[in-house]
């Protein structure tokens, strides 16, 4: 934890000046507060505020509750679509990790009306800090992608991309250690540059871990359209090969 606040701190202090360039640029688009602070469930079903760069405008017009949100959701301003795509917007989640609230490595932190769908397997994912990045926000970081079609991004992630990240989510907690955890740090960096080959990499790591994931490696190489899934505890634990 001190090693990971430590490093938090160096990366933070380093890109500050960045930060404040694009925090007066995302000002100047609509003169609201440049940082999001959303509410997220952690460790042991603590919320914290989580935050991020925000990449949406705070205009009335484009007021909503829906949480998932696609590529075309017209929400998202200019400097919101880059931010979103480089990853930038994830870049005062240090603070969170300054604070205690988050690691580098580990399940991605959601919302509570999300977490409160949870089955009592995937509840699992809340044992542990949530993480900047993990198996399944490198697999699915095109999820803005996926919903771009989408005329109900809310409904449409929980039948075709929540089982999916829940499961990774889960074999990570399974099978976490310091190694696992820096090579997912060198996977989320080479993702930027060959996503294709990181993608073969995550199949054959998942399929490495047990022999039990072979669908779930297959999915990880995202060759295949994904198909709706509607199941329940029972189902998940069938389909996780428990």
């Amino acid at each position: 934890m001190i090693f990971e606040r430590l490093i938090a701190l160096i990366i933070f202090l380093i890109i500050l000046p960045l930060i404040l360039i694009i925090c007066f640029i995302i000002f100047l688009n609509d003169f609201s507060n440049p940082i999001y602070s959303g509410k997220r469930v952690g460790k042991d079903f603590k919320t914290f505020s989580q935050f991020k760069l925000r990449s949406m405008s705070k205009k009335k017009k484009y007021l909503s509750n829906v949480t998932s949100s696609s590529d075309n959701d017209p929400r998202i301003t200019s400097i919101g679509r880059f931010l979103r795509k480089t990853k930038f917007d994830e870049i005062p989640q240090l603070i969170n990790i300054l604070l205690g609230q988050m690691s580098f490595v580990g399940p991605r932190p959601n919302v509570v009306n999300e977490v409160e769908k949870y089955y009592n397997e995937e509840k699992k994912l809340l044992s542990v800090k949530p993480g900047i990045t993990d198996f399944s926000s490198i697999v699915f970081s095109d999820e803005g992608e996926i919903l771009s079609e989408s005329k109900d991004p809310d409904l449409d992630y929980n039948l075709y991309i929540r089982f999916w990240k829940s499961s990774l989510g889960i074999i990570y907690i399974k099978h976490r250690s310091v190694k696992l955890y820096l090579y997912i740090v060198f996977l989320t960096i080479m993702n930027f540059f060959n996503r294709e080959k990181t993608l073969f990499l995550i199949s054959k790591k998942i399929n490495a871990l047990s022999d039990k994931y072979s669908l779930i490696s297959e999915i990880c190489l995202r060759q295949k359209k994904l198909k709706a899934i509607s199941f329940n505890n029972h189902n998940f634990l069938k389909l996780m090969n428990y």
